[in-house]
């Protein structure tokens, strides 16, 4: 088991070194002089070369690959002198558009997307899971046929279509929730109830969508797996049906939902961009928005696709030891 860690440890160092060289070159050779993005439209030539020293861009592109990757341990300083300014690790670089540490962007808008993406996965697997198992223990019945229903009505709807009906006909109609209030963050340990009534509708826009998928992958792993040998098995020992829906079943079904589980968590971490945009959430979705489509922000550009990235292939890591532990079989693979 320690070796199976270890070497999965591993291959997630070597991928996530890999990620961050492939992004930091695709950005560095794309048509845009982010010394010019960062000094306005009537900007001098001379100007110019000097935000190309101050941010690091007149040196080789080896070497600028070397100080972004320092800076992500041990902090940067940009400029010399009087002019000189720092900012802390881990050092993504600094927005001069936004004239703050991209760091300290990333640092405020991260909260609002881990609790969009925590409730919304808590969400979803409740009812996946839920709607899923009912509809394989009922197949070909009313059970199944509502289940089915759900699936189709939810994988149907695109998420800015259900949030814009959730946000006119639920959230503005029936005035549960201000729109002056939305879009503001309020931490749960502060306030349990605005945070509540902040998150509660964009967590059920994503979680119809999600849900709509898991059910459907639920209901047909588990028919599967309730086919196997040792399933019937277990029948005929007189084992109660619960149990072993719960001991057996289930398990052996878990392996394809957390796979899934953990690919679409990691790609929430990245930024719900639609959902943050028709909620007016400031979180990691609409900051790369911004820096795409307002400020030509390229570090922020580089944060936001280095994080996702990142959170990618780390739940990756987290499901490959999730496996060990549903998939004893794995432990010695």
């Amino acid at each position: 088991m320690l070796k199976y860690i270890a070497r999965r440890l591993a291959y997630t160092v070597v991928i996530l070194i890999l990620v961050s060289m492939s992004v930091y070159l695709i950005f560095s050779v794309l048509p845009m002089d982010p010394a010019a993005l960062s000094c306005g439209v009537h900007c001098k030539p001379y100007i110019i070369e000097a935000n190309r020293h101050r941010l690091g861009l007149d040196i080789p592109l080896w070497q600028q690959y070397w100080n972004f990757v320092r800076g992500l341990f041990v902090g940067r300083t940009y400029g010399e002198g009087s002019a000189a300014f720092s900012c802390p690790a881990p050092a993504f670089g600094y927005s001069f558009s936004r004239h703050a540490c991209v760091t300290d962007l990333v640092k405020e808008a991260f909260p609002v997307t881990l609790s969009l993406a925590v409730g919304a996965l808590v969400l979803w697997l409740i009812m996946g899971l839920t709607l899923g198992v009912v509809a394989a223990r009922f197949k070909h019945r009313w059970p199944d046929r509502l289940a089915t229903g759900f699936v189709l009505v939810g994988t149907s709807l695109p998420t800015f279509i259900s949030g814009l009906m959730m946000l006119l006909f639920v959230v503005i109609k029936f005035n549960l929730v201000s729109p002056l209030d939305m879009g503001r963050w309020v931490s749960p340990f502060d306030n349990p109830v605005a945070f509540f009534k902040n998150f509660v509708f964009a967590w059920i826009t994503l979680a119809l969508a999600y849900a709509a998928i898991y059910t459907r992958l639920t209901r047909s792993s588990v028919i599967e797996t309730s086919s196997e040998d040792y399933i019937r098995t277990a029948r005929a020992k007189g084992l109660p049906e619960k149990l072993i829906l719960r001991k057996h079943t289930l398990r052996a079904a878990l392996a394809p939902i957390v796979t899934m589980a953990g690919l679409d968590f990691a790609g929430l971490l990245g930024g719900a961009i639609i959902t943050e945009q028709v909620f007016n959430l400031p979180g990691l979705g609409r900051l790369s928005l911004r820096a795409v489509l307002q400020d030509y922000d390229l570090p922020t550009i580089v944060a936001t696709t280095l994080l996702a990235a990142t959170f990618v292939v780390v739940m990756n890591l987290i499901v490959d030891l999730l496996y060990a532990f549903i998939d004893p079989r794995v432990r010695v693979a």
